[in-house]
């Protein structure tokens, strides 16, 4: 494995771990909150950051008039759609459920679309890896999560399609312009398509100290941070690689749920956990066609 591609898994992974504190980070915040309110305010303080980040880079400061802005609405577009088409699908079908369709469609999603426009099927490894950690991540997140209803599946799935097109797009682009400039621009389209919802929805809840400290994590750390990270790495691996190893989301929250705030473990989820790990080893192995 060249050293490129090393640091892409890694700068990719990281980004997952960092995601995968949102839910432990989401508890802190008022009962009453409004998750597509979250969502949006996530998108604003990550712009915010994204854009800090770039405009202290001079690179990042000429490559912005420059960047390909069609593929840069769209893709901020797909950003904006996963957030909101996410927390309504959460809200619908329950929180298991709605992350496990979610999380587990988007590298059915990316590769399907990969297969298609190289005409080349990936190869058997490379599939057993991903349906292993997928299986993986429906064991994690639908043990005894009941059944969901079938719009908030339908919107999970069109929360994984997003996130696959918009890591498409990204890594279509990603050799035109530094990594922190295509994510600050991606994500400030973004954040101003989801900003209706902030006038739309109650933000009572937000008043409070605690409330803008767990915001300011989510946006600053979560989503401004990690998704530099993951733009990094997409530079580096196939947009299908780095969908997969954000299966790893998923273990990180589980591990933080299970020994900081005290949720069981149960030998399902044990083995769900398992099998990702042992999923992204298989396709980390497994260079994907670029």
């Amino acid at each position: 494995m060249n050293a490129a591609r090393l640091t892409g898994i890694a700068a990719v992974l990281a980004a997952a771990l960092l995601w995968g504190t949102t839910g432990t980070a989401q508890s802190l915040l008022p009962a009453a909150r409004e998750p597509m309110v979250v969502g949006a305010l996530r998108l604003a303080f990550g712009a915010a950051t994204l854009l800090a980040l770039a405009l202290a880079d001079p690179a990042c400061r000429r490559a912005l008039p420059g960047l390909p802005w069609g593929t840069i609405l769209f893709a901020g577009a797909a950003v904006a759609a996963y957030n909101l088409c996410f927390f309504r699908a959460v809200s619908e079908a329950g929180i298991g459920i709605g992350t496990a369709v979610t999380i587990g469609s988007a590298p059915i999603w990316a590769t399907a679309w990969e297969t298609l426009t190289h005409r080349r099927l990936p190869g058997g490894l490379r599939l057993a890896g991903q349906a292993v950690s997928i299986l993986g991540v429906g064991l994690l997140g639908l043990t005894g999560a009941g059944g969901g209803s079938a719009l908030g599946i339908g919107l999970a799935l069109a929360s994984g399609a997003s996130y696959a097109a918009y890591s498409l797009a990204t890594s279509a682009i990603g050799h035109r312009a530094p990594s922190t400039a295509i994510a600050a621009a991606t994500f400030g389209t973004a954040a101003l398509l989801t900003a209706p919802v902030l006038a739309i929805l109650p933000l009572g809840w937000i008043a409070g100290a605690d409330a803008w400290g767990a915001l300011a994590f989510l946006g600053i750390g979560a989503t401004g941070l990690a998704y530099a990270l993951y733009t990094w790495g997409l530079t580096r691996v196939a947009a299908s690689t780095a969908v997969t190893l954000v299966l790893a989301e998923p273990v990180t929250a589980w591990c933080l749920a299970t020994f900081f705030v005290g949720e069981p473990a149960t030998a399902e989820s044990i083995a769900g956990a398992v099998l990702i790990l042992a999923g992204l080893a298989l396709v980390t192995a497994v260079p994907a066609r670029r």
